[in-house]
């Protein structure tokens, strides 16, 4: 269970942007988050995945309570979580290829024999051809790049995967290839997702369930 108890968070301690948020995901459930923009979707998003550390309240990673955050978490509940933000140009590396873009992770966990079995085993998940995957994130369309993203968020298998407005930039069929990859993906592993966005009827269709900001908020 991926638990967020009582999490007040922000970026100024006397304006918290979070006051007081609980929110659940099960393992192998899909819970969209549905909000307008500005609402703090985004923030309770990197407290979830351990990339922002709140002021107060806790975060519950599968019984047990966070013990860091960011690059300090432990690298067991590091790694537990793939993450996919929503511009993906802000998120990659413009010195890497994509191939190295989706092996980082692989190579930072000390994992560098899987490598090309791997990168290669995910981007044909993610429709990459690999024509691409010697290019540089300035040399691809903002769909390659994010389903470059996307591999690598699913490199490590991560038990938890959270999606902050992945398809907001994408047109409708890369929308539905890349949502598709993700209920694949957690089918097959029992990955539990939290997907973060404003299209309700987007989240409506591709969640078990789906919860509206204000709901939290109230």
């Amino acid at each position: 269970m991926l638990e967020l108890d009582a999490v007040t968070a922000g970026y100024d301690q006397r304006a918290p942007v979070l006051r007081d948020i609980t929110l659940s995901v099960a393992p192998g459930e899909s819970v969209g988050l549905l909000g307008p923009s500005g609402c703090g979707k985004s923030t309770l998003a990197r407290v979830a995945a351990l990339l922002h550390r709140p002021d107060g309240g806790r975060v519950v990673i599968d019984g047990e309570r966070a013990g860091g955050w960011r690059h300090r978490a432990p690298r067991a509940q590091r790694t537990a979580f793939g993450v996919v933000f929503q511009q993906p140009r802000l998120s990659a590396d413009p010195r890497l290829r994509l191939a190295d873009l989706v092996a980082e992770p692989l190579r930072a966990n000390g994992r560098s024999g899987e490598v090309t079995d791997t990168v290669r085993e995910l981007t044909e998940r993610v429709g990459l051809g690999p024509e691409l995957l010697g290019r540089r994130p300035h040399e691809v369309s903002d769909g390659q790049l994010q389903r470059a993203c996307l591999a690598r968020a699913l490199v490590l298998r991560p038990r938890w995967l959270v999606c902050d407005e992945m398809t907001a930039m994408l047109d409708a069929s890369t929308t539905a290839a890349l949502v598709a990859v993700v209920e694949e993906y957690r089918r097959e592993s029992g990955a539990g997702l939290l997907a973060v966005g404003h299209d309700r009827v987007l989240l409506e269709r591709w969640c078990d369930r789906t919860v509206h900001w204000s709901e939290l908020a109230a």
